[in-house]
């Protein structure tokens, strides 16, 4: 069964499972001892603090290891903002990070401080310009992922971090989708990753802090990893991390051609097969094993279990696959279309059949999820058209509102308008992005008895 969800977990990597055996046999005891089975474990640690370090692009003595990449962002966001309190409380962040670096945020808005949330391209990017128009006199610390987790988009961190050092502000790059492929270029002050995305075992995270950084780690004192990362270190899942890292970037510059080939013609193929879809994030700037596309007039849910009864494990960013029934806070960024969305993200070692075999499944249950909900195949006729319509979509999720509003929009003349009453929050998204597929004017949203209304006039 093709395992495309790479990017929410890797599978372990061989090398990883041969060190996490060997660690637990070799590295059981407490590296603070001075007994022999405390220095055989403390050279244990030591061995894959350099190693580690040595993908990150610091000293040793910079890198901590946590109970996880998410452990390490929230450490790292509060240490950082502690450390610089004098200069202010303000924190600079994209709009599309992780949610750990999100939940950080909010955490720190609730205590006092303030935020900024640059807003991204189309692509997914931020203009590196508009980013340094966020930074202040007050920033404490500003954060910006290295690629999106996503969508794929790579962020130009190297020209963000040297506008932060340029305004005296430290830079925090959340790099757990990137590592596993190379080191974070740039002057950054901070990095965090997780070692389950790069095929090691759960329940590692790395926080890097470079030297000269002001750094007050938060919470009560621990005497390991340098007070960042309080409790006894997990040395077997440490070990098992820092030898999959090296393993994994030994095969990467290999694995990026071939998977870039894979996703360049999952990228094509799927926008010239399946009609009616977005493929998002840049094209180029971009993860070498990601790809994310929304497909129009498709619920996300039933397109995904289609995909899984398949065999094909995939994931995604619609808001019909979410509890809260909201569109992905990324695509939201974007202003792409969220409905029908799916992430494929190739693991290394991915075989060409399976992608092509993926490619020819998906054309047909693509339009099997459209024909269930009665989307429409070609434009209707018009025989007796009206001045305007209003589409009474209330109560109804996504994709209904679109596939309701493609409906009509052929009954309405050129130059009247449709206004389709929705109280699902997608529809704010996914209405204005039908519309530039559609090459249709969106007129915007106005207020509503109950959700919103949201105007749309016909061009053609």
């Amino acid at each position: 069964m093709p395992y495309f969800d790479t990017a929410s977990a890797a599978p372990l990597h061989p090398v990883a499972r041969q060190a996490l055996l060997a660690a637990l046999d070799e590295g059981w005891a407490d590296p603070a001892r001075l007994y022999r089975e405390g220095r055989r474990a403390r050279l244990l640690l030591d061995a894959a603090r350099e190693a580690a370090a040595e993908a990150v692009g610091c000293r040793p003595d910079e890198l901590a290891f946590t109970s996880s990449g998410t452990t390490a962002v929230h450490a790292g966001i509060a240490g950082a903002l502690s450390g610089r309190r004098r200069v202010g409380r303000h924190l600079a962040l994209s709009a599309v990070e992780h949610s750990s670096v999100l939940h950080s945020a909010a955490a720190h808005e609730a205590a006092g401080g303030s935020c900024t949330e640059v807003p991204v391209e189309r692509s997914g990017a931020v203009d590196p310009v508009a980013y340094a128009g966020a930074l202040r006199a007050d920033t404490a610390l500003a954060c910006l992922q290295s690629a999106n987790h996503e969508v794929g988009t790579e962020q130009p961190v190297a020209e963000v971090a040297a506008l932060c050092a340029e305004a005296g502000v430290p830079l925090l790059v959340d790099a757990a989708q990137s590592l596993g492929w190379g080191p974070v270029a740039g002057r950054w002050s901070l990095l965090t990753a997780s070692a389950h995305k790069w095929g090691g075992p759960a329940g590692v995270g790395l926080l890097a802090v470079r030297k000269g950084v002001r750094f007050a780690p938060q919470g009560p004192a621990g005497e390991r990893e340098s007070g960042r990362a309080p409790g006894f270190e997990n040395l077997p899942a440490i070990v098992a991390a820092a030898a999959s890292l090296r393993a994994v970037r030994e095969e990467a510059a290999a694995e990026a051609v071939r998977l870039r080939a894979l996703v360049g013609r999952i990228r094509s193929v799927v926008a010239g097969r399946v009609g009616d879809v977005e493929v998002v994030g840049d094209p180029e700037r971009r993860l070498p094993h990601l790809v994310t596309f929304s497909c129009l007039y498709v619920d996300g849910e039933t397109l995904l279990h289609e995909l899984d009864r398949h065999g094909f494990s995939v994931s995604s960013g619609s808001s019909c696959t979410s509890s809260t029934l909201e569109p992905s806070h990324v695509l939201k960024a974007m202003g792409v279309l969220s409905e029908g969305n799916v992430r494929v993200s190739l693991p290394m070692g991915t075989a060409e059949a399976d992608v092509d075999r993926f490619l020819d499944v998906l054309p047909g249950l693509v339009a099997e999820v459209r024909e269930r909900l009665g989307a429409p195949v070609s434009a209707p006729p018009s025989p007796a058209p009206v001045a305007s319509l209003v589409v009474d979509a209330l109560g109804r999720r996504c994709p209904i509102p679109v596939i309701e509003l493609a409906k009509v929009i052929g009954e309405v003349p050129v130059g009247a308008t449709v206004t389709v009453l929705a109280d699902d929050e997608a529809a704010r998204l996914d209405i204005p992005a039908w519309c530039e597929m559609r090459e249709q004017e969106y007129v915007g949203e106005e207020p509503a008895d109950r959700g919103s209304a949201y105007v749309v006039r016909r061009l053609s």
